[in-house]
């Protein structure tokens, strides 16, 4: 490890993305539709090793209330803020597009992009730009589910990562491991987005017996993507060594609280969010 990177490994938060950005990758991790309470009640349990190893989730603000809006602004660098944010002006931030005009200079310590998106700022710098899909806005089968794809250099879709397959997780994990083996002499930078859909419903199948979604199925989905969380961060350290990562929900989702159902409108379970990064 050279010593820029060793810095940018002990430096305290808040990270220095403009020293993160072309000294490693970054892998950003969407785990889709979890919930902060969902989140926090398996890590205060235990249950989430994996994640718990890399720290305490933060409780933010969800920047939609469902897939599409959510991630049209966390592409253009708006990730999940603080809940207890007052001002936009106070808001932190890792990447700055450069062209929206907010301030009139880069926040310190953010990475200035320029296009439209985080990836397309990342391919002008020297990066290869990845998608994996999991729910339908990724999967490349209709016009819209080939808007968030087609911001990527490349991007992966296939059946068994879709909602509805209880192994989605695993295979999404095995398919990158391969790619990434594959692509080990590549000497450009990757930043790679994953859509980990197995907490989007349906997910009742991952408690045995249960024939409906509920938040005990929900927590349960998220034990099992914890598990092969942990297969991608050791895989990912051994074949391409230091990395950042960007962990975080979209949006929440509701169970009957106050008579609401699922997510797509607005309401705490699904305004509020679960996010961490940190480095591998």
């Amino acid at each position: 490890m050279n010593q820029p990177e060793n810095e940018i490994l002990n430096k305290k938060q808040p990270v220095d993305m403009t020293k993160v950005a072309g000294a490693m990758d970054i892998l950003f991790i969407c785990l889709d539709t979890l919930r902060y309470d969902a989140a926090c009640q398996e890590e205060a349990a235990g249950t989430t090793p994996v994640l718990n190893r890399y720290g305490s989730w933060e409780k933010c603000q969800a920047p939609g209330n469902f897939t599409y809006p959510s991630h049209h602004a966390m592409f253009a660098g708006f990730l999940p803020c603080r809940y207890d944010l007052k001002n936009q002006a106070d808001r932190e931030l890792l990447f700055y597009p450069k062209a929206i005009g907010l301030r009139r200079k880069v926040p310190q310590g953010a990475y200035a992009f320029s296009g439209s998106t985080i990836m397309e700022g990342l391919e002008r710098d020297g990066y290869d730009t990845w998608c994996i899909g999991g729910v339908s806005f990724f999967d490349n089968r209709t016009d819209i589910g080939k808007v968030f794809p087609g911001y990527f250099q490349k991007s992966y879709w296939n059946p068994s990562f879709g909602c509805p397959v209880k192994e989605s997780t695993k295979n999404q994990v095995d398919f990158i491991l391969k790619k990434i083996e594959a692509e080990r002499d590549n000497p450009k930078k990757i930043f790679m987005y994953v859509n980990v859909d197995a907490i989007h419903y349906p997910n009742y199948f991952y408690v045995d017996g249960a024939r409906h979604d509920s938040l005990d199925s929900h927590a349960a989905a998220l034990r099992y993507a914890d598990r092969h969380l942990g297969r991608l961060f050791d895989g990912w350290k051994k074949l391409r060594g230091d990395t950042f990562v960007i962990c975080c929900s979209d949006h929440g989702t509701c169970y009957g609280e106050d008579g609401c159902q699922f997510h797509g409108i607005h309401h705490p379970m699904v305004d509020i969010v679960p996010y961490k990064h940190f480095f591998l």
